[in-house]
């Protein structure tokens, strides 16, 4: 077994379940103060307790670190279980803003921070739902 730093997941290297409960907190306090937020804000249910709850284990297991998520939920399908919710643009955008704060506040390496944020900025990408975004009509437009 190697100590080397390569063997480190991202969720050690972030600071583990201390960093992704501040994580977790810090995103949510930003959707509830920045103007930017409100919108999305207003797509969550007032107590954010149990989405705060489902995010912290979600995070926990996307990061490597303890599979806290998908033993009781199942696969995270994130895209399925959101199609309720109108995403484009605006509330990808408003989502990364909160995310990249949170982020920047509580993940002291710079380099996983990053790493992480990059990450979610795909995913918050692929979770666009709303008609004409270009991940739902790549290769599928006619051919000549």
């Amino acid at each position: 077994m190697s100590d080397g730093v390569e063997t480190q997941t991202v969720y050690d290297r972030i600071g583990g379940a201390v960093a992704i409960d501040r994580l977790v907190e810090e995103f949510y306090a930003r959707m509830d103060r920045l103007p930017e937020a409100q919108d999305i804000r207003r797509l969550h249910a007032p107590d954010l307790g149990p989405l705060k709850v489902d995010l912290k284990r979600y995070l926990s297991e996307w990061t490597g670190g303890p599979k806290l998520y998908s033993p009781e939920k199942g696969h995270p399908r994130m895209r399925q279980r959101h199609m309720h919710i109108p995403i484009g643009n605006a509330e990808r955008d408003a989502w990364l803003l909160c995310m990249r704060g949170a982020l920047d506040t509580t993940v002291a390496d710079a380099v996983a921070r990053d790493e992480v944020f990059g990450a979610m900025a795909k995913l918050a990408d692929w979770m666009r739902n709303m008609a004409g975004n270009p991940h739902d009509t790549a290769g599928h437009a006619a051919r000549p």
